[in-house]
């Protein structure tokens, strides 16, 4: 494993903000571990003892959960993309498309090692990440360094706004799970499958329906289809908000 990069630019939270911002969230969660810890204390002290142990315990879980998200989302998934970046072997003279490319995390990390190539975030730019837009995307691709490897775009992953066999790699983190049905995630997984050129590969990472995407791969009859857990470092709150990995090479 490589030491991860240190990154310069402003990635934003991952998560749903579509009905109430970070703020809000945020100050709801406050102000119910500050009525969990009180209440535990009164509880303790007044009987019964049980309640007050079980809402303090409940308590401590909740801002466990809250610590293993923000971690992945300001630190594990950098590094676990630096791995699956370098897991891929790029030559550096690559065209690589991310589907979904938030405010350009991945994006820019790919970027750093294509010296000669380029790489290009498509997104509709939801409010799937704090502050999410192109624009933010460009600022964090200027204060990486690599402003000019890399082109933005907006556009639907279900259906590309790129030419068949265009790009030599497709990355995605935590996108297409946003997709509401699993006809449309199909498509974009077929999307994905149709701008690849023929020996190019696929890296997607989301949180659930990974195995459907793999067994997707197989049935269209590509190649080295693998998948796996990314492991605690991108947790979203605990095991249970795991993040799985495919892998896989179109036929050349």
């Amino acid at each position: 494993m490589t030491e991860a990069p240190r990154h310069r630019g402003d990635y934003g939270i991952d998560g749903s903000f579509h009905r109430v911002p970070l703020g809000g969230q945020l100050a709801a969660l406050a102000i119910g571990c500050a009525a969990l810890a009180i209440y535990g204390g009164i509880a303790l002290a007044r009987g019964p003892l049980w309640a007050g142990a079980a809402a303090l315990v409940l308590d401590a879980a909740v801002l466990v959960q809250v610590g293993l998200y923000w971690h992945a989302t300001r630190s594990g998934k950098f590094a676990v993309w630096d791995d699956v970046l370098d897991g891929l072997r790029l030559r550096g003279d690559e065209t690589l498309l991310d589907m979904g490319c938030g405010r350009g995390a991945v994006l820019c990390a790919a970027a750093k090692r294509l010296p000669d190539g380029r790489a290009i975030g498509v997104d509709l730019w939801q409010a799937d990440q704090t502050d999410n837009s192109a624009d933010a995307t460009r600022a964090n691709a200027a204060l990486e360094g690599i402003a000019d490897r890399i082109e933005v775009r907006t556009g639907d992953m279900t259906a590309l706004p790129l030419p068949d066999a265009s790009v030599d790699v497709v990355v995605s983190n935590l996108a297409i799970h946003n997709i509401g049905s699993r006809e449309g995630r199909r498509r974009a997984l077929a999307e994905a499958a149709r701008v690849l050129r023929p020996g190019g590969r696929l890296a997607i990472a989301d949180l659930w329906e990974i195995r459907h995407h793999a067994a997707q791969l197989r049935e269209i009859g590509w190649r080295d289809v693998a998948w796996h857990n990314l492991g605690w470092r991108m947790w979203y709150g605990g095991p249970w908000t795991s993040t799985r990995l495919v892998t896989a090479t179109k036929p050349g």
